[in-house]
């Protein structure tokens, strides 16, 4: 199995870290929680973000089903967009696609994004479909690794994971909380798309060896949605650095030694990009340097915390721009709400 290529796209509209600190600022003034929104936003490691629409629109938009139907209009183009690049890299076909994985955790949609974008894009009639919710930042890492799963039988398969997190458009204008601010300005807009292929389709692209699903017992409460009528609230635990460091060395390890390998073997590292003490966490839990981590913090710099879309992000960027040497092992992973992580070994190409 192979990940054939990979692909984003983002909204057009970017802003720097500041520009959104001080629009906050104004539209909360008076509140005395707003003292200190500009140190944690300078604490997210984030200089900017894409947005899916124009940051006064923000406010003026009213309620859950208004934000939802941007959330689906703008998912819709972005993903499209992907979609299209990443099956063109690949040599590929919509017509090519026997299973559509398709993740996200900042919007709903019944029919789901995949289903509507069946039909914009020209997918089979006989396509498997896949909707993803709520698996959240871990959900691009388990897509593909649940991808893997499904051409490992089919040798001439071919399955399109695609991640879309509009994650702006969570933002609730009466919601101060602790948790609400730091994801004001950690959080960004984009979506990316991979292409899996069985090995008779003789793709180019890591090679996926093997994959490592772990589950952390009563964990729960670390991170997630609280779901209620005026939208999403996010639920993010300080003990989240604290779960990485205590168990990604050891997760990692295993599923190393299912291959004959230790961890200096691994010559490069996909790892999403949680947050500034989360990708310490990791550093320290894997025994990496900065170096290992350096894509990571800085597209976390560069566009925020993608959820779901990050790691493949990450993994575009680290093939476009420090492309291992072929036969260089890697580790892709990414930590979520359950809470759990997912851990894929790569082989370069």
């Amino acid at each position: 199995m192979r990940i054939a290529s990979v692909a984003s796209a983002f909204p057009a509209h970017y802003y720097a870290q500041t520009t959104v600190t001080r629009a906050l600022e104004r539209a909360w003034s008076g509140r005395p929680e707003v003292e200190r929104l500009a140190a944690l936003h300078r604490n997210c490691g984030v200089e900017g973000r894409h947005f899916a629409l124009p940051l006064e629109r923000y406010f003026e938009l009213d309620s859950f089903g208004c934000f939802n139907d941007e959330w689906i209009a703008a998912a819709l183009e972005l993903g499209e967009r992907a979609a299209r690049d990443a099956l063109a890299r690949a040599g590929l076909r919509p017509a090519d696609v026997d299973l559509i994985l398709f993740s996200t955790v900042t919007g709903l949609a019944v029919p789901s994004l995949d289903a509507r974008l069946a039909n914009r894009l020209g997918f089979r009639s006989d396509v498997r479909r896949m909707p993803l919710f709520g698996l959240g930042c871990v959900a691009g890492a388990a897509a593909v690794a649940r991808a893997a799963d499904f051409v490992r039988d089919r040798p001439d398969g071919v399955a399109l994971v695609l991640t879309i997190e509009l994650c702006s458009l969570t933002f609730q204008k009466g919601d101060l909380s602790l948790a609400h601010l730091i994801s004001t300005g950690l959080f960004g807009d984009g979506a990316t798309c991979a292409v899996v292929t069985g090995d008779a389709r003789g793709a180019d692209g890591p090679r996926i060896a093997g994959t490592r699903s772990v589950f952390y017992p009563h964990t729960e409460d670390a991170m997630g949605w609280r779901i209620g009528e005026h939208g999403f609230s996010l639920i993010l635990s300080p003990a989240v650095p604290s779960i990485a460091r205590e168990h990604l060395g050891q997760d990692v390890s295993a599923l190393l030694r299912d291959h004959g390998l230790e961890p200096r073997d691994v010559g490069f590292w996909v790892c999403h990009p949680g947050g500034p003490k989360v990708l310490a966490a990791m550093r320290d839990a894997l025994g990496l340097d900065d170096a290992d981590l350096a894509v990571s913090r800085e597209t976390l710099r560069t566009v925020g915390n993608l959820s779901s879309a990050s790691v493949l992000l990450i993994l575009e960027r680290t093939l476009r721009d420090r492309r291992p040497a072929a036969g260089t092992k890697g580790v892709m992973l990414a930590m979520g709400p359950g809470f759990c992580s997912e851990i894929l070994l790569l082989e370069a190409d």
